[in-house]
């Protein structure tokens, strides 16, 4: 695809955005009506590979309603999140000031962040949990990265496993429970269109733009446009467990996240980098 037809799609996405924002907003899955827990989307090995924040200047990319921003916040860290989505960033703002934590938010597709932050740079950038699918071009992504970071800063991604997107959410009418391969693995054969009211959220139907674009992207990939940016590969993880139950059999564990039964396979993973 070319350049104009990427921007085309990211047009799309945005929009849908804009659109999932108030229904976001409304649902239990996010639980904003209740005591603001921001740190129950973080798994304790992110801590531990992100050490202290105290006094860092963090950037949050595609940082949607800003749940994990404010806890980088919480942490010590000076905080700035970035999105696409002017509904979102608004969300943000707002959930933050309630909250009364520091964040700066910002509007700007991420190829655009570095205009868009005016050439500052960062000691941490951290991205993920959905972010790289709505981009179609991570080679390009990894430049920009590489422009946000000081020298020997650190790149955080936490992000679900190539193999839970390639399984999708839900079994086909009159499937069984079984979890079945229903995407490529594999990125490189273009965007995955999606037309659906509903989010992966409890909340009301989405009204408005409900057509969306996802590209996949193998873990290769991923190491393949960072060190081609020059980054250098620390650590890469991959976890069992999810924040939610993505699936109706999934248990519980100890630390308040989802597995799923036997076999064990890999539903998130973490990649850290440095430049």
């Amino acid at each position: 695809m070319t350049s104009d037809e990427h921007a085309r799609l990211m047009r799309a996405n945005q929009a849908n955005w804009d659109a999932r924002t108030p229904v976001h907003l409304a649902s239990r899955f996010y639980g904003l009506d209740q005591d603001l827990d921001p740190e129950r989307w973080f798994a304790a090995f992110e801590w531990e590979d992100l050490g202290d924040l105290t006094g860092r200047d963090v950037l949050h990319l595609q940082c949607h309603l800003g749940t994990e921003t404010l806890a980088l916040a919480r942490r010590g860290a000076r905080a700035v999140g970035l999105d696409f989505s002017e509904a979102s960033v608004a969300a943000a703002t707002a959930i933050a000031a309630r909250a009364d934590v520091a964040v700066e938010y910002v509007q700007a597709n991420v190829y655009d962040a570095v205009e868009a932050l005016g050439g500052r740079r960062f000691d941490v950038v951290y991205t993920g949990k959905g972010a790289l699918c709505y981009l179609p071009d991570l080679e390009r992504w990894a430049g920009v990265i590489a422009q946000l970071l000081r020298p020997g800063g650190l790149l955080y991604v936490v992000e679900f496993h190539p193999l839970l997107n390639s399984l999708g959410p839900k079994p086909a009418p009159g499937e069984g429970p079984e979890l079945l391969l229903r995407h490529d693995y594999l990125g490189g054969e273009g965007p995955v269109r999606r037309d659906a009211t509903r989010t992966y959220t409890d909340g009301p139907p989405v009204e408005g733009a409900t057509e969306s674009y996802e590209w996949m992207h193998g873990i290769g990939e991923v190491v393949g446009a960072l060190t081609g940016a020059g980054l250098s590969v620390r650590r890469l993880r991959e976890n069992e467990e999810l924040p939610w139950a993505r699936w109706p059999h999934m248990k519980r564990t100890p630390s308040g996240w989802w597995r799923l039964p036997e076999p064990r396979i890999p539903l998130l993973y973490g990649l850290l980098a440095h430049r």
